[in-house]
């Protein structure tokens, strides 16, 4: 299993209201292409037949658009054909003053104790969980 947290630390620190959709597809195109790259360089010539990704929802990268992109970037690949499945990952974090989680649904939050003092503990990952490969029979 390869992790993509590199991926995940540059977030896209600009409101998505204000962003066009051109500009939103080509930053999922890059990490999708990356995606298969680390898929490929994993399965060592196999033929993958599912890819899970795991995305957290305070990553900033849209799983609709990912989905969209895959296909194109797996195309005369050894992943043609895989089914992506993506599970999103709610944000949370933990309070420092009480140690109570939080749900967080951007990056920052305020827990019920009034604390801004917060620890992200899920919500920012973006790896790779699972491959589904074909046996190469000798």
């Amino acid at each position: 299993m390869y992790a993509l947290q590199a991926l995940s630390k540059g977030k896209c620190s600009c409101k998505i209201s204000g962003v066009s959709k051109l500009k939103m597809k080509m930053h999922e195109l890059a990490i999708t292409q990356n995606i298969v790259e680390i898929a490929l360089e994993y399965a060592q010539g196999a033929r993958v037949k599912r890819v899970t990704l795991e995305i957290g929802e305070l990553t900033a990268i849209l799983p609709d658009a990912i989905a969209f992109c895959f296909d194109p970037c797996t195309k005369g690949t050894a992943l043609e054909g895989a089914t992506l499945e993506i599970i999103t990952k709610q944000g949370l974090a933990r309070c420092r003053q009480c140690g109570a989680q939080v749900c967080l649904e951007l990056p920052f939050g305020i827990c019920e104790c009034g604390s801004m003092d917060l620890d992200v503990i899920q919500g920012q990952e973006l790896q790779i969980k699972q491959l589904e490969m074909e046996e190469l029979c000798a």
